[in-house]
């Protein structure tokens, strides 16, 4: 089992995020904080030792560092956390000084994942961020003076206006600080956001060689720095990939708290409510806050595994696969390989993983 918290706050809403967020306003207060506590009890938090535990959001790091200790000392105190083998929250630039880096890892945090997305400026102002290419290094060094030894990165490439030589300078910048983790995330443009309707109207592009060009330089940039691609999107130092993020693709049931959190445990999936005063109100009420309630069948777990596994280093086994299959065809574009009764994508695949899962199931 493991643990997820979402955490809607923003002081500023990115164009491209499709994440259930808004600004603070009033709702960033102890009553929030509350309502996540006592979700967690009427989810059986007391029966729960969580493998990993994941603050995201919107971000998690925006809270007040009082806020921050009433959360974390109220999961401590409903967990049992002895067996969590990683502790990660999602952080911006410019929204945490040393005093809260070092109150966030004395109480627990032992990984944080900071969402830089560039060191440009041209390209930071493209994606309506409000942090600077020196804010994002002075929050990463923040993070290693307050004793953290577990850091990822998140950067996107293949944002209008962004060529391969700002994408090799946000590389070169990235490597440059070394830290343990990389994620690196094509830009996509999600439902009901300010960049999709830019898109449709013609003001923002999509190149889908230049998705490739950009993608494959972070691979080669990023293996002949030491850092394995052990998912399409993600890239570490041995011994340092995501505990978290692995537990989804293989489809390990997760507990989610907070409004908009989704959570898969025995076989039910289900989202919360995604407005965070009704969250607030209704849990305070004892209401139950769970929305989108399904039942996952045997198919259902089958198609995702699929999709989720064909992403990863260890691919998937053939026994998920329907008979008769594409594979052939696959092979013979030299997109997939199979070893060891594993589908794995080879580096020219791993482009097109979305696609080729499609195909597969």
């Amino acid at each position: 089992m493991h643990l997820y918290l979402h955490i809607p706050f923003c002081h500023h809403l990115c164009p491209y995020c499709g994440f259930y967020k808004h600004t603070p306003g009033k709702l960033a207060n102890r009553d929030f904080v509350d309502a996540i506590l006592a979700e967690a009890d009427r989810r059986g938090a007391s029966s729960i030792a969580p493998k990993t535990v994941y603050l995201g959001g919107g971000t998690p790091s925006l809270l007040s560092p009082t806020l921050l200790e009433r959360l974390l000392r109220g999961l401590a105190e409903r967990f049992d956390l002895s067996q969590t083998a990683e502790y990660t929250m999602e952080a911006n630039p410019a929204t945490y000084d040393l005093e809260k880096a070092r109150l966030m890892r004395e109480l627990g945090v032992d990984r944080v994942s900071l969402g830089v997305q560039s060191f440009q400026a041209s390209v930071l102002q493209t994606l309506g961020r409000d942090h600077t290419p020196e804010d994002a290094i002075k929050a990463y060094e923040t993070l290693r003076d307050a004793g953290f030894e577990n850091l990822s990165l998140d950067l996107m490439f293949s944002i209008p206006g962004q060529d391969l030589a700002l994408w090799q300078a946000d590389l070169d910048q990235a490597l440059t600080l070394a830290p343990e983790h990389f994620s690196a995330y094509n830009l996509t443009y999600e439902e009901d956001t300010e960049f999709l309707t830019k898109h449709q109207q013609g003001e923002l592009d999509h190149d889908e060689d230049r998705d490739a060009t950009l993608f494959h330089a972070a691979i080669d940039r990023f293996e002949a720095a030491g850092y394995a691609h052990y998912e399409v999107s993600n890239y570490a130092r041995p011994g340092f990939e995501s505990h978290h993020n692995r537990a989804y693709w293989a489809g390990a049931d997760y507990l989610g708290l907070g409004p908009g959190a989704v959570s898969t445990m025995n076989g039910e999936r289900w989202k919360t409510l995604p407005d965070t005063a009704a969250y607030v109100r209704a849990t305070k009420a004892g209401i139950d806050t769970r929305v989108e309630i399904e039942v996952l069948t045997a198919e259902d777990r089958r198609l995702e595994a699929v999709a989720m596994r064909l992403r990863t280093r260890e691919g998937v086994a053939l026994d998920l696969l329907p008979t008769p299959d594409p594979l052939p065809s696959l092979i013979e574009e030299g997109w997939v390989v199979v070893e060891d009764d594993h589908v794995r994508l080879t580096r020219d695949g791993k482009a097109l993983a979305d696609p080729i899962a499609g195909m597969l199931v």
